[in-house]
């Protein structure tokens, strides 16, 4: 079950649930291509399941093309699937699952057929009140074919459709009900629609590529397919997106309000170093959290490296600031998912060995600042300063890109119950101790604001202080038997 595959230990960072990517063609050409393209550009977001749903404008309403499956897009797709799928309007979808199991079922776009007509729906985040909506959907009748509060979400649109002038006026008013972090794409028969949270936990941006629109999670995606950057999706805020208007956001269907928190996350370690969030680049941000540690946690050593991916580009700035060598001291396995088999007990082979190897030639004798993105459970930390030790390393100083996991997250980021996190009941020299490192220094918590150029950012999952109150049920799956 889920709650297994989250303490298999093979992978100790954190993870995202989900990207999402809409695309509409006002020419009438398809979009199951460039959808697919874009959610490659995604994937870093979600590895577990894919899939697009398209919709022909000027076809029969109602008729939704939709293939979805478990693992890797290039594993899910083949290219008589993607020309199969015929339609000028379309949403796709890429998920790591933090609430719900991972199966097949669970796997986005939703496609709802209901009186009105069809929705799809493409959905990244978390709602913290979806074991209530549900209970109330199911009193009136309502079966569900999943366990993901995306289904709650559609089955409120689609609910308030029926009292609603038009789409976006039923996805404001869902967005009245439903509580938490959630970036939307919807589908409908002449219209995409973008939705974002009212506190702007998760991205949403906008681009253009001829006389296409996109939807996004980042930007990186609309460099992928060659579209062009627009904006942001406003926090709070529903975009609506259709041949007759272009652009349009009525702002009487948003929600603002006068504080956001986006998930300071999407910036240390979720999104490429090449996206840009609400005007801030993920790879300045980095540098700047590898230049606080090193002015704040300084140390005396020969080279810094990075622990890849994410933790590259903060030690590049912990070595533009210090003066110290960056090298690249580890070569990753970059043909290994993120659900590879994993190396039975019995047999020799470390499933962290498998990812990542040390370069001797690089660290041996030496004094090395190793930088990653955070320390969740522990369960590699270990074995990656062990792995420095055994080839050859002199000293290992550990600096960590974020301060310490002390909560955990209700948001759509899988940082664990509290119980299972090093940080809680330890004091930073009692993990150096367990993790076997000369050193350790985290992120000073004040510098998270600088990190983003001060962007409200929310760090619930350091301070245990939530933009919102945190359920009362469980939602996280953590009782799954």
């Amino acid at each position: 079950m889920e709650k297994d595959h989250r303490q298999q230990g093979l992978d100790d960072h954190i993870k995202e649930e989900c990207g999402v990517f809409g695309m509409y063609d006002f020419d009438g050409n398809d979009v199951a291509t460039s959808i697919y393209y874009g959610l490659f550009a995604l994937q870093h977001r979600g590895q577990e399941s894919c899939g697009i749903a398209v919709s022909e404008t000027n076809g029969p309403k109602g008729k939704v093309s939709t293939y979805k499956d478990m693992g890797l897009l290039n594993e899910a797709f083949t290219p008589d699937i993607l020309a199969s799928l015929k339609g000028d309007i379309g949403v796709g979808h890429v998920r790591y699952s933090t609430a719900g199991s991972s199966t097949r079922e669970n796997a986005q776009p939703l496609v709802l057929n209901y009186v009105k007509g069809t929705l799809g729906l493409a959905h990244n985040g978390n709602l913290i009140n979806a074991p209530e909506l549900r209970r109330e959907l199911e009193y009136t009748g309502a079966i569900f074919q999943t366990t993901i509060d995306s289904e709650v979400i559609a089955y409120h649109i689609a609910r308030e459709r029926l009292n609603s002038k038009t789409v976006e006026e039923a996805v404001g008013r869902a967005m009245r009900k439903i509580k938490g972090a959630y970036s939307l794409i919807v589908m409908s028969p002449r219209k995409l629609i973008g939705a974002r949270d009212p506190f702007g936990f998760r991205p949403l941006c906008i681009g253009k590529r001829d006389n296409c629109y996109i939807l996004a999670s980042e930007t990186c995606a609309l460099d992928t397919i060659g579209a062009e950057y627009v904006r942001d999706v406003e926090p709070g805020e529903i975009v609506t997106i259709s041949p007759d208007k272009g652009i349009e956001s009525d702002k009487s269907l948003c929600i603002p309000r006068n504080e956001h928190a986006r998930c300071v996350f999407e910036y240390i370690y979720f999104s490429r170093p090449d996206s840009y969030l609400d005007g801030v680049s993920v790879y300045h941000s980095r540098i700047m959290a590898g230049k606080f540690l090193a002015m704040d946690s300084p140390v005396e050593a020969d080279i810094v490296t990075g622990v890849p991916e994410s933790g590259n580009c903060a030690a590049m700035g912990y070595a533009m600031q210090s003066g110290i060598p960056y090298a690249t001291a580890f070569v990753k396995n970059t043909y290994v998912g993120r659900t590879f088999i994993k190396p039975k007990q019995k047999n020799r082979e470390s499933s962290v060995q498998v990812k990542l190897n040390p370069i001797r030639e690089v660290v041996e004798g030496k004094r090395v600042v190793m930088i990653d993105d955070s320390i969740v459970r522990g369960t590699t930390s270990d074995r990656i300063v062990k792995m420095l030790r055994d080839a050859g390393a002199k000293e290992v100083h550990v600096r960590i890109s974020s301060p310490p996991f002390l909560w955990p997250c209700y948001f759509g980021t899988d940082v664990p119950a509290r119980d299972q996190l090093i940080a809680y009941n330890r004091t930073v020299e009692e993990i150096r101790d367990v993790i076997g490192a000369d050193s350790l220094a985290y992120l000073d918590i004040e510098r998270l604001s600088e990190m983003v150029n001060g962007k409200e950012i929310c760090t619930g999952c350091f301070t245990g202080k939530y933009p919102l109150e945190p359920p009362v049920e469980d939602i996280r799956g953590e009782f799954d038997k």
